[in-house]
């Protein structure tokens, strides 16, 4: 069985809050040397469809969905979710299109994490323990390797990218054939090995620069 290298957690400008173009995800990818990538921006589709129609790059088309009480990523999602509601009602959601629900930054509060309040009554598919942008970093690791023991969960690992030179600093190692359908049930059958470093310094200032400048204009 092959061993994938993929990203299962890139933002683009889509996201309104990332700077990386569709073009730009692909080819730092590839320069990463990534089979592929799950293209995840916040409450909406609209470039994971658009990238996943590209031909020769493995793209998985998904959203990160702001729930009441923690942002999910659904991975292989091509429809819109509604954001504001409960985590079951979101998961159900995405499950019932086709979809797998992962815990995204389950630690991180800052990043509006879910943490302690996830049950295996919440019907979650994976956790992602790894995440490259999240600080600070090892603590947010070990948390998130913790909760998914605890919940018997498999494990992911994404960079949370925002700018394209950011892609590929977490990724997961997926034992599937290179196509959606295979990837997404082996994340699901948890054949899964979560890897990654965090982000530079250098990119978190660049991140927090221009978050105070867009306040700034907002004023």
């Amino acid at each position: 069985m092959p061993q994938l290298k993929i990203d299962l957690h890139v933002h683009t400008h889509y996201s309104g809050d990332a700077k990386t173009t569709l073009e730009q995800v692909v080819k730092y990818a590839q320069r990463k040397g990534l089979d592929g990538v799950a293209v995840t921006d916040h409450d909406t589709v609209l470039g994971a469809r658009r990238l996943a129609k590209q031909k020769g790059f493995l793209v998985i088309p998904g959203i990160e969905v702001s729930s009441l009480q923690g942002h999910i990523l659904g991975l292989n999602i091509t429809e819109p979710i509604q954001p504001k509601l409960d985590l079951p009602r979101t998961v159900e959601k995405i499950r019932r299109l086709g979809g797998i629900a992962v815990i995204a930054h389950p630690s991180v509060v800052v990043k509006t994490g879910l943490g302690t309040s996830i049950t295996s009554a919440s019907h979650i598919d994976a956790v992602e323990v790894i995440n490259a942008s999240a600080f600070p970093f090892f603590l947010s690791t070990y948390l998130g390797r913790r909760l998914a023991h605890r919940l018997a969960l498999p494990q992911t690992a994404g960079t949370d990218a925002h700018y394209p030179e950011e892609i590929g600093n977490a990724y997961t190692i997926i034992d599937a054939d290179s196509n959606l359908d295979d990837v997404v049930e082996a994340v699901r059958q948890g054949k899964t090995k979560p890897l990654g470093k965090p982000i530079s310094w250098v990119r978190r200032l660049e991140r927090g620069s221009e978050g105070v400048q867009k306040g700034l204009r907002g004023l």
